[in-house]
């Protein structure tokens, strides 16, 4: 059976052969993670197309339309051909703009939510790089998001970038608390921090720690989509109130990567929902029979968090700012908080058998 190790190690293999073919051996250490970049922004930009396709088909039959279904099969190229629009698009720059961060603040969007999904484990082996501290770097990484959007607000020169801004910085300030702390249960139980270690933890258990640690995935999901400035927590970008927010004065290319950026940030959100509470690479119970490869039961469960998050915006309304503010601080951070007091003295009384 074909595994993402084995993918991995053959295509290693082959990119090692080219380099020596083309006198670039010597810097196999250099490019062999280039080349792992390269295919993974790749992979994602084409995945992040699916997945508004995706967003537009669901939301259409929530609401009983059809949806995309022109350009393509079943609307497929509906994406691409927005995408396109997008490059062609006119370049409008607001004349007294802070020309240098209003530049450098799209870049710092995508960069930062796309350096996540450098440690997420879609199969074993099958990593860009397998850090000890991968979620600890991911939370790291990712929380450069509330840079660019500041950056982006205060340099349009715009009122409503500039309380959109400030609206994304006070919101994903306040989630990213109860993030970490319904990450804190499951890092006391394996005593890692490396995604790869804490799907092994799940698989010699035999359980997936969404069953034990329940409150905790519901913590963590609520806070990952309002850490993206989804629905019903996109309060920063509020049409009936900001235009657009952070990126109201950003136009073709640059709304563009604004655009990716929050949907990589739903891709990395879900994939360690799905790692770390799901069992990864992990078949699905009753369906191991199956024996597929494990990134094919990663995406699958990966697909249906993102789902699950496209749900909430066609179901819930959007949140005032004071009652996000609030639903952050007065419930999620004092559940979590009680979530990790439980887990603690679970620890030490049963698993630890004081």
């Amino acid at each position: 059976m074909f595994t993402g190790e084995n993918i991995v190690q053959t295509v290693v293999g082959l990119l090692h052969s080219l380099y020596g073919m083309v006198g670039l051996s010597s810097f196999q250490g250099i490019l062999d993670p280039i080349v792992a970049a390269v295919v993974m922004f790749h992979f994602i930009a084409v995945f992040v197309m699916f997945l508004v396709w995706m967003e537009r088909k669901v939301s259409a039959h929530m609401q009983s339309r059809i949806g995309p279904n022109r350009v393509g099969v079943f609307g497929l190229l509906q994406t691409l051909a927005d995408a396109i629009k997008l490059t062609i698009k006119e370049d409008v720059k607001p004349v007294k703009r802070d020309k240098i961060p209003y530049y450098i603040a799209p870049i710092i969007a995508f960069v930062a939510t796309f350096m996540g999904m450098v440690v997420i484990p879609f199969d074993k082996g099958m990593v860009v790089q397998d850090l000890n501290i991968g979620l600890l770097y991911i939370i790291a990484i990712t929380s450069f998001t509330v840079i660019a959007i500041l950056t982006a607000g205060w340099s349009s020169n715009n009122k409503f970038a500039l309380l959109g801004g400030f609206r994304s910085a006070a919101q994903i300030v306040s989630y990213e608390v109860p993030l970490v702390l319904s990450l804190v249960p499951i890092i006391m139980i394996t005593g890692k921090l490396s995604l790869g270690a804490i799907v092994a933890y799940q698989q010699q258990q035999g359980y997936w720690f969404v069953i034990p640690q329940a409150i905790a995935f519901l913590i963590f999901i609520t806070s990952a989509t309002a850490e993206a400035n989804r629905a019903p927590f996109d309060i920063p970008e509020a049409e009936s109130e900001l235009i657009g927010g952070f990126h109201t004065e950003y136009s073709g290319v640059k709304f563009a990567m604004f655009f990716l950026g929050e949907y990589i940030a739903v891709v990395v959100s879900s994939a360690v929902a799905s790692t770390v509470f799901l069992g990864g690479w992990l078949p699905f119970p009753f369906m191991g029979f199956l024996h597929l490869p494990g990134f094919v039961w990663f995406m699958a469960k990966l697909l249906l968090v993102i789902y699950l998050i496209m749900a909430f915006r066609w179901t819930f309304p959007r949140l005032r700012v004071d009652q996000l503010m609030d639903f952050g601080w007065k419930v999620l951070i004092p559940i979590s908080i009680i979530n990790i007091l439980v887990t603690g003295f679970w620890i030490l009384l049963v698993a630890k058998g004081a």
